[in-house]
């Protein structure tokens, strides 16, 4: 059976990264229909009833609607920003283990409804959401996408527009690994206009810019709870780039088999996206450190894995 074509999309989970992600769609006119999936129906049902009220200023028709999983038979793409959220005293792993669990169920019913689409996982720890969601459905690699770097590399491209006074759409850069405290500055291919930008800074500065990218996320939950603006711009970004058949390279989360020698791992890396998914991942090519660095970030991820899929 072919994939499922068109531009529907089923988003499952609307707390504060899901509805802004459906106001990102709705303001870039990216589909023409998507449906709000979520426990609370009510909440749902108020985020399409405002959203709705939008529309008149959307730059095109669209059809915004509540939904249960029987909505994703005919989706092209559905994107899941379900889960709990880590409560204070709860470790990493405590949270990884209640999301793998929420995951399986959200998965299968979402594969009963005869769902042949794309899957485009949001919720944390993305990297191994992504893993789950790969296993559970059965669906070819290509065709399920974390959001692995996404947010990290475009915090790392504005930190370093904002360092050299240039616009961050002009600087090219990657943050890889896992969506977390592993993940590393790709510094050796970062660069303006194809000028390298690692020889313009100390290592000390460096090294500052790094942890401002990795902390970022911790800075903007003590100040307001949680972040969502900026992981919605880029689901809308990858979503774009799907639906369009772009071929764009994004940092995403892609499954490695064998690419920078690692295998069996949902991680953030540069991959080819267009309508059927992941065309391919993009091999870097990192520096010793870097690889070092990147072969832990593959080890801190499959030691978690390693709980659940032996």
């Amino acid at each position: 059976m072919s994939m499922t074509l068109g531009n529907k999309v089923v988003l499952v989970g609307t707390g504060a990264v899901g509805s802004s992600y459906a106001y990102a769609l709705m303001n870039q006119g990216v589909s023409d229909e998507i449906v709000l999936v979520d426990l609370n129906e009510n909440k749902a049902k108020g985020d399409v009833m405002d959203l709705d009220h939008g529309i008149v200023y959307a730059p095109n028709a669209m059809n915004i609607k509540f939904g249960s999983y029987e909505e994703c038979k005919d989706a092209a793409l559905v994107v899941i920003c379900a889960g709990a959220a880590q409560k204070p005293g709860e470790t990493r792993l405590d949270l990884v283990s209640k999301n793998v669990n929420i995951f399986e169920s959200i998965v299968k019913q979402i594969m009963s409804s005869g769902f042949n689409g794309i899957f485009l996982v949001a919720t944390n720890p993305v990297d191994i959401l992504a893993y789950a969601t790969w296993k559970f459905s059965g669906l070819p690699k290509e065709r399920v996408i974390g959001s692995g770097t996404i947010l990290d590399s475009a915090r790392f491209r504005y930190l370093l527009g904002e360092e050299f006074d240039t616009a961050p759409t002009s600087v090219h850069g990657y943050i890889i690994g896992e969506h977390g405290d592993s993940q590393l500055p790709v510094w050796s291919s970062a660069n303006i206009s194809g000028t390298p930008v690692a020889p313009k800074l100390s290592e000390e500065r460096k090294g500052e810019i790094a942890v401002q990218v990795r902390d970022a996320a911790y800075k903007i939950i003590e100040s307001k709870g949680a972040t969502y603006y900026g992981i919605a711009m880029g689901l809308a970004r990858i979503t774009r780039a799907i639906l369009r058949n772009e071929n764009v390279v994004l940092p995403v989360g892609a499954l490695l088999e064998g690419e920078n020698g690692h295998s069996d791992v949902f991680i953030g890396i540069p991959s080819v996206i267009n309508r059927k998914g992941i065309k391919k991942v993009v091999e870097l090519e990192l520096t010793d450190d870097e690889e070092a660095k990147f072969a832990n970030s593959v080890n801190t991820l499959k030691d978690i894995q390693a709980q659940f899929w032996a």
